[in-house]
């Protein structure tokens, strides 16, 4: 049994390096320390998925018809798809999104170089301390959860005051501008979509806010020598309005669906959109927020583009939309406090969804 003294004292000799988890690969461990062993690893609770099970596959959805045209009947069709994505699975796969498939090509090679320069160069991007716009660190939680997770994060806070462009390192700095434009108009399109979807005004969610805030984060997982004993990330479901992701080809996000976890597949040229838990409260509960990880592997690294689409600042409230509420379906969640709402994120760690202390 690890004390909590020697624990923390690992947990801060491993961030006092800045040099993450790939500073630990590259040191050629061949043991991973004991602070990313997983204690839902290996004996899940739920039926593993592989490469090789096809039983469930979440949704693919070809906005074609969406974004370069304007038949009605396509339409429909696809907010017919959008709806049933979001009411059982909330994820989905997107094609023909509007996005050039070389544009999601270089952030992801812009992300990697970023990961993989100089070790001193990202160092000084490094901070653990609230309140800048960009920045690397491994471990978010690192402190609050029962395990870390074998990842680096480089976080953009983009939208709606984006840093200057000297802020951003040059590495990247094009392509991560270039990337944010398109998938903020991707996300505005969505939210009509989805809007739609719910029988509501094009607008709606757009008029609610739901797109005020974009923070993109650009994960780094390098191959791992235990896979079995760690995660890339736990469990947990997303907190805001919708994500973006993009993955590269290594794979090894799960989605939990009827108590089994099921594999997100890498498609090149898709990008997999999912419902987050303030989408999932202010539906009352029509879309769902699942909860979802990323397995890590001994090949590498694995690189993925996170968009997520939030509310800015916590001067906010939100509550179950009236227009979705009736005696068949009364309102299940009280209205949020958004400062509530994240400080009980943060309390809590991203196991915990905030919505199981705000059901009513």
């Amino acid at each position: 049994m690890v004390s909590t003294s020697d624990r923390t004292s690992e947990l801060k000799a491993f961030d006092d390096t800045k040099a993450g988890v790939k500073g630990l690969h590259d040191a050629g461990l061949t043991k991973i320390p004991r602070i990313f062993h997983s204690i839902s690893q290996p004996s899940v609770d739920q039926r593993e998925g592989s490469d090789g099970d096809a039983e469930f596959s979440i949704p693919i959805i070809d906005l074609q018809g969406i974004i370069h045209g304007s038949d009605a009947a396509l339409r429909a069709e696809v907010i017919e798809k959008v709806r049933y994505a979001c009411e059982k699975w909330g994820f989905f796969q997107v094609v023909n999104h509007g996005i050039a498939a070389n544009v999601l090509d270089e952030i992801i090679q812009g992300i990697r170089e970023f990961h993989e320069q100089d070790s001193e160069i990202k160092k000084e991007f490094f901070t653990r301390t609230s309140g800048k716009k960009v920045y690397y660190l491994s471990n978010y939680d690192l402190y609050q959860s029962s395990s870390a997770d074998w990842r680096d994060t480089f976080y953009c806070f983009m939208v709606p005051n984006p840093p200057k462009p000297e802020e951003l390192p040059s590495v990247c700095r094009e392509i991560v501008i270039e990337y944010s434009k398109h998938v903020m108009a991707l996300g505005l399109t969505l939210f009509e979509i989805l809007s739609e979807a719910l029988g509501l005004n094009p607008n709606q969610l757009k008029d609610m806010n739901c797109a005020e805030g974009l923070v993109l984060k650009g994960h780094y997982y390098p191959a791992c020598p235990e896979p079995e004993l760690t995660l890339g990330i736990s469990k947990h479901t997303d907190r805001g309005f919708i994500t973006i992701l993009l993955q590269d080809q290594v794979g090894g996000l799960q989605v939990l669906y009827e108590n089994q976890w099921v594999d997100v597949p890498p498609m090149h040229g898709a990008l997999v959109i999912n419902v987050g838990d303030l989408l999932q409260l202010i539906t009352n509960d029509k879309f769902i927020s699942v909860v979802h990880r990323v397995r890590v592997k001994n090949v590498g690294p694995r690189t993925s583009v996170t968009s997520f689409f939030r509310s800015e600042g916590n001067s906010k409230f939100f509550r179950p939309i009236k227009e979705l509420l009736s005696e068949e379906n009364p309102q299940i969640y009280q209205e949020v406090d958004m400062k509530d709402y994240m400080r009980y994120h943060y309390s809590e760690g991203k196991e915990t969804s905030p919505l199981v202390h705000f059901k009513l």
